[in-house]
């Protein structure tokens, strides 16, 4: 398998050159440019035939694109085209139709095409004539037929793979579809943004849960991030989230899709980490999936229910304040998530705090552990 990445749909705006036949896709955070064909300004828009050696750039990225989806697809990962921004090549084939009835609903109301502005909703990008209304999101999800639905275009046919490409020319990259058989893929998106440490956070993780990360596929990115291949268990849904696991972890999971080894985008390329790429997604550890499936949250107490069992309460503080090093997080996080569990995790942070500092956490540790168990138990 060629090396294969919260969707991770980036919503990064598109300023790379595009082949002549691409649509274009607006810049959520820059002003609209004129239309060549309306704009008031068509004369700056005149412009020479594109350069031969650009075009044949363009082309090549595309075959290789092409050649690194297909390869993919032998693996049994549904794949689509991509563009420089790592959103969907193809525009949905419903933008049209949707924004009929917005601009039917909101004809009297100016403001709203004033101020709106569309981050690319994968599937349902805009087109230069309404770049500034963003269209409500289709509730087609390919039943029409038609090419233009993101993720859910995603294929492993080899010649319904061709022919997403061919209506997509300018496509530089392809996208792998999270949650589908035969492996039902969960992404790890480790990002390096903001200064945060994502590695460290899920080494930290692993440490409180008892899992290890086995050895599986590992993309990198341009920015210096990390997709974690990881197989699920067909009979269960993980979701897509950003940083709900900790913090810098983005996840893909159904409905989503991972960038693959090979695309090319606006700020580089991705890429397969050496000896990596010829490794199958591993199985994803149970204790982790279990962080990934969100737990259903537990009814409020009511009123009548009384003040928290402070016997069991003080029983959680001993337990933490009998930790010795080496086991302060797992006891502090175990003794947490009993509280949420049973209703009183609130009023329990302020004693389980105290207990984690006078065995050796810091302040900080200590809220970071029990703010995860209060995520993990549907609290947080």
């Amino acid at each position: 398998m060629a090396p294969i990445d919260r969707h991770a749909a980036d919503r990064d705006a598109d300023h790379s050159p595009r082949h002549p036949a691409e649509p274009h896709r607006a810049d959520p955070h820059a002003e609209p440019h004129p239309d060549p064909h309306t704009g008031p300004h068509p004369a700056a828009h005149r412009t020479a035939a594109p350069d031969a050696t650009a075009v044949r750039a363009d082309r090549r990225t595309a075959t290789l694109a092409l050649a690194h989806a297909l390869t993919a697809a032998e693996r049994g990962l549904a794949v689509i085209p991509l563009s420089r921004s790592k959103l969907p090549a193809l525009r949905s084939p419903h933008h049209d139709d949707v924004r009929h009835h917005d601009d039917v609903r909101h004809h009297d109301d100016a403001r709203h095409h004033d101020d709106a502005r569309h981050h690319g909703t994968p599937g349902h990008h805009a087109s230069p004539e309404h770049r500034d209304a963003p269209p409500r999101p289709s509730p087609c999800r390919g039943e029409c037929g038609r090419m233009g639905h993101g993720v859910y275009d995603a294929s492993t046919d080899p010649h319904r793979i061709r022919e997403l490409f061919a209506a997509a020319p300018w496509a530089s990259g392809y996208g792998i579809a999270c949650g589908l058989p035969p492996y039902h893929l969960i992404g790890i998106d480790l990002d390096t943004k903001s200064g945060v440490d994502a590695p460290a956070e899920l080494r930290e993780l692993a440490l409180r849960h008892l899992f290890t990360i086995p050895e599986t596929v590992v993309v990198a990115t341009p920015s210096g991030g990390r997709h974690i291949w990881l197989a699920g268990p067909p009979d269960t849904v993980v979701p897509n989230s950003a940083g709900r696991l900790a913090p810098g972890i983005d996840i893909r999971g159904a409905g989503g899709y991972l960038v693959g080894p090979g695309s090319r985008t606006e700020h580089g390329v991705y890429s397969a980490v050496p000896g990596t790429a010829h490794l199958p997604p591993a199985t994803c550890p149970p204790a982790l999936l279990r962080l990934l499936t969100p737990t259903p949250r537990r009814r409020p107490r009511p009123a009548h229910a009384g003040a928290p069992d402070l016997q069991q309460g003080q029983g959680l503080v001993q337990f933490v304040l009998a930790a010795h090093e080496g086991q302060r997080n797992t006891r502090l996080f175990w003794a947490a998530c009993r509280a949420y569990e049973n209703g009183f995790g609130e009023a329990l942070t302020a004693p389980l705090t105290d207990a984690a500092v006078r065995v050796g956490l810091t302040a900080r540790e200590a809220a970071s552990t029990i703010a995860s168990a209060a995520r993990l138990t549907g609290h947080g």
